[in-house]
């Protein structure tokens, strides 16, 4: 909800922006893909969790409080915030805080449908081929975590618990509606 809303905020704004400006409105895969930060890496962006054991703090540097202790090495998470060396990440559960940098990697991951934890929510289909109509490899339980190595805007591919195949990109947490890549 956050990153929709985020989203939806950037789209207005440079919509509103290209209206004053003689410039067309501004889709908001545009949009997210205008915001650049100091690393000149986009903003906001996925990436994982590269160590077993990363602190995240309330600020940026040694000298900040920690706050949580993250010990799930390939977790996804969001940076929202560069600053010299130091990212603000956010989690699934919407928690912010500042890690170094080099805790960080840039291979991709996702939760199937995390938001669906709490509440019992249904299993996310993966199915064997980019398509409804494909047969299920897997049903995968809300809060799995898997690889995601290419997404083409409604399709990734997801790999978990010794499954492979396609989820849809609304079903998982660590890609961005309508986003694409190939690893």
């Amino acid at each position: 909800m956050f990153r929709v809303q985020s989203l939806l905020s950037a789209a207005i704004a440079c919509a509103l922006l290209g209206a004053f400006s003689g410039v067309n409105s501004v889709s908001a895969a545009e949009a997210q893909a205008a915001i650049m930060g100091p690393s000149g890496l986009p903003l906001p962006r996925f990436v994982s969790l590269k160590s077993n054991r990363i602190n995240l703090r309330v600020g940026p540097g040694r000298d900040y409080a920690v706050q949580w202790l993250y010990v799930k090495p390939g977790l996804p998470v969001e940076i929202v915030q560069e600053y010299d060396n130091w990212r603000r990440i956010r989690d699934s559960d919407g928690t912010e805080g500042w890690v170094l940098q080099t805790l960080l990697s840039g291979k991709r991951a996702g939760l199937a449908a995390p938001w669906g934890k709490q509440g019992g929510g249904e299993p996310v289909p993966l199915f064997t081929r980019a398509e409804e109509s494909a047969s299920l490899a897997a049903r995968l339980e809300p809060g799995v975590l898997g690889k995601v190595t290419a997404c083409d805007g409604n399709w990734c591919k997801f790999e978990a618990s010794g499954y492979n195949g396609f989820v849809r990109q609304t079903d998982i947490w660590g890609a961005y509606p309508g986003e694409q890549f190939d690893e």
